[in-house]
């Protein structure tokens, strides 16, 4: 909204013209969101708590989570939607259609989140909704998605896969384009919500994630960058890196409240919504395996519980004391900081591997 406002102002006052720069309004962005999450914060608690908004713990968990965090307000992840949002609307281009689908992928996951946290409140217990419902809704969701990607943007390398590490390795996935978007889109929503299990363990890695596709956004829709790093050139998708500086700040406001102790928890809400969002931005800018890469600490996660009910099933015992994997090292006795600073560490290590890739082709 103030983007075209102030461009439409240009000829009268010729430093307005600073707005057309997609470098200065990704840091508007990224300031903005973080105001706005640290001014709604600290009230949204406060009536959380009030209205008992708080989520359920699991009881097999380990008995610190039980003792201590139970009382904690939930559905943080609407105050980070909050900020994502209305950064977005103020400094994006909305002639963008990726723009479009991003708050669409964002606000629909985050509705489904929303809908997931609310039963577990009602009926105090940490299922929600059921999995085949939340499957369901997702890949709906994603469908929709993918709809309007494939026949309203004019995205002509949308069906093809690139790979990392290497220059000229691309596949066309043809008519396995959708199958394999869904499942980036629902793998990636459902990974970050598993990771989302011990305070701040999840916002850290969303953000680096979110920063590292900025950048990456920036660079496969700048015609110079591209050809110099000898990757695709995408017209338009420049503008991502506003709504992912969004989730930057975003995220680093939520930080202040979610960093151990947890005064508030991102609940399904924010997880389910920020994992789908970066898996569309991937998907967008075709870096999906970058994606798996730069997010690897959620991938880790997502397969210590897949190893975990295979292995229970096949032999009926399992490989960790509980999972996802950072509850195994808290039964092993580590200490819930130190739990959350490594695999930031980890996140951190993944992220400069997978930013890497963009130089070395």
């Amino acid at each position: 909204m103030l983007f075209h406002f102030f461009t439409s102002l240009v000829d009268q006052y010729s430093f307005l013209n600073v707005f057309k720069y997609l470098t200065f309004r990704t840091g508007l962005s990224v300031m903005t969101s973080l105001i706005v999450v640290f001014i709604i914060g600290a009230p949204l608690i406060k009536i959380f708590s009030e209205k008992m908004i708080t989520g359920p713990i699991r009881q097999d968990g380990p008995i610190d989570h039980i003792v201590k965090k139970s009382g904690t307000p939930t559905m943080g992840g609407v105050i980070i939607l909050i900020g994502i949002i209305f950064s977005t609307l103020l400094w994006a281009d909305l002639r963008n259609i990726y723009v479009w689908i991003l708050i669409l992928v964002s606000v629909g996951l985050g509705g489904l989140g929303l809908i997931d946290d609310i039963l577990k409140i009602k009926y105090k217990n940490s299922r929600g909704l059921k999995s085949r419902y939340k499957f369901t809704g997702q890949l709906l969701i994603g469908a929709i998605v993918l709809f309007i990607l494939i026949n309203y943007s004019d995205h002509e390398y949308l069906h093809n896969l690139y790979f990392p590490f290497f220059k000229n390795l691309i596949l066309d996935l043809g008519l396995f384009f959708v199958p394999f978007a869904l499942f980036v889109i629902i793998g990636a929503s459902n990974a970050v919500n598993l990771t989302d299990g011990l305070d701040g363990l999840a916002t850290v890695p969303v953000m680096l994630v979110a920063l590292s596709f900025t950048l990456i956004s920036y660079v496969v829709g700048n015609t110079i960058f591209s050809e110099y790093l000898q990757i695709q050139y995408i017209p338009n998708v420049g503008e991502l890196s506003i709504f992912c500086g969004s989730i930057v700040g975003a995220c680093l406001g939520f930080l202040w409240y979610n960093a151990p102790p947890a005064k508030i928890f991102m609940g399904d809400t924010g997880s389910l919504s920020l994992g789908g969002s970066l898996a569309a931005i991937a998907i967008i800018v075709k870096h999906e395996i970058v994606l798996a890469i730069i997010g690897g600490l959620f991938v880790l996660e997502t397969v210590s519980v897949i190893i975990q009910v295979i292995s229970f099933k096949l032999t009926g015992k399992r490989i960790f004391k509980m999972a996802p994997i950072h509850h195994h090292f808290e039964k092993k006795g580590w200490a819930e900081s130190t739990i959350v600073i490594r695999f930031w560490i980890i996140a951190i290590i993944l992220a400069l591997v997978g930013l890497a890739t963009l130089k070395l082709r």
